[in-house]
């Protein structure tokens, strides 16, 4: 049979393997950052655009798709030429994948920090940023099809099938979770609203995590691991298993995250029984992957690589465990709001992520540049550090969870809750919170050990250069299943079938789930007292989405006796009716916030956003000095995102739309009277409008500037609904 030749990209994989380094530190220094935070949470005191609330999403969207999606594009570009015996589809549109992503992380980079935010955990990007994603993520796709298409291997390995159901559903998630109606280049609101904005987000949320988190690190350990210990992957029937069952019953998990809230009880349900069917296909993949190292036990102890990919493995397995376990009612009542789920999300992200990107790039660079690693010792260090970095990370947090939780729920013998002030809470867990500071120091550290180890590595190896290889031509045979061919052996070369199969397989779920959500009203029972929010409101809540608010408060009650005596009645569908996009949060670093309305009065909140530690001694929430800068509040969009929420379905009436301005000013000024009975308050006022006279500056009334918005949005929240106590 004649060989053909032909060159493998090794180009386009070395700059995804750059990106990832140098996003990795990037990433994983703005995480430490934050973690200091909440030991010093005045450090970036007056500067906006440095504030942890737009500093979390920042970290969040860097670790996620600049660092770990990077990785995850390396390893599929160079394990696909190779599974495939083709070179990528085509050249330029690798490169053009490779730059848009770039450009798209650093449009992130950029917005983000500067409060352009939607507030949807992992989607916070504006729309235009958006449609990029959704164009790059399209043409990422069509290189790998078309790749798939000329290829010279009849059968498609493992690893492809979990690249194919990759690229399918995050397309899927990310256009249907990010559809909204933009009020301007940069702003945009939710096309769903309250407890159906939260179903999609969360069916997106958690699913990202399944399928651009997991299901790409799948496949690449599939190839990865098996070239590492020169062994075959332990089962190719668990494999099959594995593949359809992940794919199918894990897009169904995603109202696991709203267990006790608003939500139908049908969907949480649905969510918590999936949750639990989880557990057998995950922890198939990760005793595929374990056995896989048969035999090889003892090259893993002086081999790195099979060190890095063992505890990823195994931090996969642990987090896939503790996931369902999460999803348990009784659990969940203990664990959500609480420092518990950060230490459950840093296990995957830290371990199962960033320990396979590692193995996987101290396997390869050696390899593209045709040199040994600089420093196997430096590796070893590198795994050490990083593991017990982790360790020191997570440890702490689960006790920081643990504490947190027993604390909110304690109650005294007359009934009064023990521990009645939220920030006693704080004080106690801040020991453990600087401990996960050093274990994030510790993994840091480790990063920086990696790029030291493959500057050296490169510096001393040859150029990247493509790789040359030969392989017979594919020959066509029947499409139809031959004589003795089982079904998947027959699937597996016949890529169409197979990538419409697990589309079928991820769409079920999602709409079984979300359909009758959105299309039967019944399931938001409406509340006459509910009223879309007044112009100020509305510019209120736009600050509160871009200062990142909802990082660290949530708004929903859950239906217990500790938050219903700590926070007021439980949570109503219809409460959330005009709410695009929903903010009911996922994390409780202060209280919860959904009927904080009226409980403090008007100064109260000036002097809490100016100095939080001044109202409560020992907070850890930054100050927003900024929201009190001598320059009117930007309220030239006012009239247009009430238009635009009109169009939603919020019923702001033509003549409502058209006096909203009068309204805004009329409101605004009497939260400033408001303000006027605090004589402390007059007194700086009078004081600071002398210092702009004298300075030449045209003095800002304060019914003009941002806090007076933000004070009407937190005296909002939860009037609507009228308790009798």
């Amino acid at each position: 049979m004649e060989m053909q030749q032909f060159y493998y990209d090794n180009k386009i994989v070395k700059k995804f393997i750059y990106a990832t380094i140098v996003f990795g530190v990037v990433g994983m220094l703005v995480g430490l950052i934050l973690a200091f935070m909440f030991l010093f949470p005045n450090i970036t005191d007056g500067v906006s655009w440095l504030s942890f609330g737009r500093l979390r999403p920042l970290h969040t969207n860097a670790v996620i798709f600049a660092f770990v999606g990077n990785a995850m594009f390396a390893g599929i570009y160079y394990s696909m030429q190779r599974l495939l015996k083709a070179r990528m589809f085509n050249d330029f549109l690798s490169n053009l994948h490779f730059w848009g992503w770039q450009l798209i992380i650093v449009a992130a980079a950029v917005s983000l920090p500067l409060g352009y935010s939607t507030s949807k955990e992992y989607a916070e990007l504006e729309w235009p940023i958006d449609i990029a994603i959704a164009l790059i993520w399209v043409i990422f796709g069509i290189n790998m099809i078309g790749t798939i298409l000329k290829r010279r291997e009849r059968h498609l390995y493992v690893a492809i099938w979990f690249y194919l159901a990759t690229f399918v559903t995050v397309a899927v998630l990310h256009i249907f979770n990010s559809l909204a109606l933009p009020v301007s280049g940069l702003k945009s609101y939710s096309v769903y609203a309250g407890v159906q904005d939260a179903l999609v987000q969360w069916w997106y949320g958690h699913n990202a995590v399944a399928f651009f988190l997991t299901t790409p690190f799948l496949g690449l350990m599939y190839y990865f691991i098996p070239k590492a210990a020169n062994r075959p992957v332990y089962s190719y029937r668990l494999s099959i298993i594995h593949f359809w069952s992940l794919i199918f019953i894990y897009i169904w998990a995603g109202p696991h995250h709203l267990l006790y809230s608003a939500l139908p009880n049908w969907a949480q349900n649905l969510g918590v029984a999936f949750s639990i069917m989880l557990i057998a296909p995950s922890w198939g993949g990760m005793i595929n992957g374990l056995l896989t190292l048969r035999g090889v036990w003892d090259k893993v102890r002086v081999e790195p690589v099979l060190k890095f990919f063992v505890v990823a493995i195994t931090g996969y397995g642990m987090a896939t465990f503790e996931g369902p376990m999460l999803s348990l009612k009784n659990v969940n009542a203990i664990a959500h709001y609480t420092d518990w789920i950060i230490a459950h999300v840093h296990v995957g992200a830290l371990a199962w992520n960033g320990f396979m990107a590692f193995g996987m790039i101290y396997w390869l660079v050696p390899r593209m540049t045709k040199s040994n690693l600089y420093s196997t010792k430096l590796a070893n260090f590198h795994f050490w550090i990083g593991t017990l970095g982790i360790i020191l990370y997570t440890v702490p947090m689960y006790v920081a969870g643990f504490l947190q939780a027993s604390m909110w729920k304690q109650f005294n013998p007359d009934g009064t809750l023990t521990y009645g002030n939220f920030l006693e809470t704080v004080t106690q867990i801040m020991p453990m919170y600087w401990m996960r500071a050093i274990g994030g120091t510790m993994y840091l550290v480790g990063m920086f050990v990696l790029v030291y180890n493959i500057w050296q590595t490169v510096r001393f190896g040859s150029k990247v250069e493509d790789e040359h290889a030969e392989a017979p031509a594919l020959l066509k045979i029947s499409s139809s299943r031959v004589k003795g061919e089982k079904f998947h052996p027959w699937l597996e070369r016949k890529p169409i079938q197979l990538t419409i199969l697990a589309t079928v397989a991820i769409l079920i779920g999602g709409v079984i789930q979300i359909v009758p959500t959105i299309m039967v009203k019944s399931n938001i029972p409406t509340i006459t007292s509910v009223k879309p929010y007044s112009p100020l409101e509305l510019e209120g809540r736009d600050l509160y989405i871009r200062e990142g608010c909802v990082g660290c408060h949530s708004q929903s009650v859950r239906p217990f006796r500790s938050e219903v005596e700590r926070y007021g009645p439980q949570s109503k569908a219809g409460e959330f009716v005009y709410d695009h996009p929903f903010l009911w949060g996922s994390k409780r670093t202060g209280p919860d916030l959904l009927r904080v309305g009226g409980k403090y009065n008007d100064n109260w909140h000036f002097n809490h956003f100016w100095n939080p530690q001044s109202i409560s001694a020992g907070s850890i929430m930054p100050g927003y000095k900024w929201l009190f800068d001598n320059k009117p509040m930007d309220i030239s969009m006012t009239q247009k995102k009430m238009e635009v929420m009109s169009t939603l379905g919020v019923p702001y009436t033509p003549a409502q739309i058209a006096g909203g301005l009068d309204d805004l000013r009329k409101q605004a000024v009497a939260i400033e009277e408001s303000l006027k009975n605090d004589p402390d308050f007059v007194k700086s006022y009078e004081e600071s409008k002398k210092k702009a006279e004298a300075r030449g500056e045209k003095f800002v009334p304060m019914n003009e500037r941002e806090i007076v918005a933000l004070i009407a949005y937190m005296q909002r929240l939860g009037t609507d609904i009228k308790v009798k106590k």
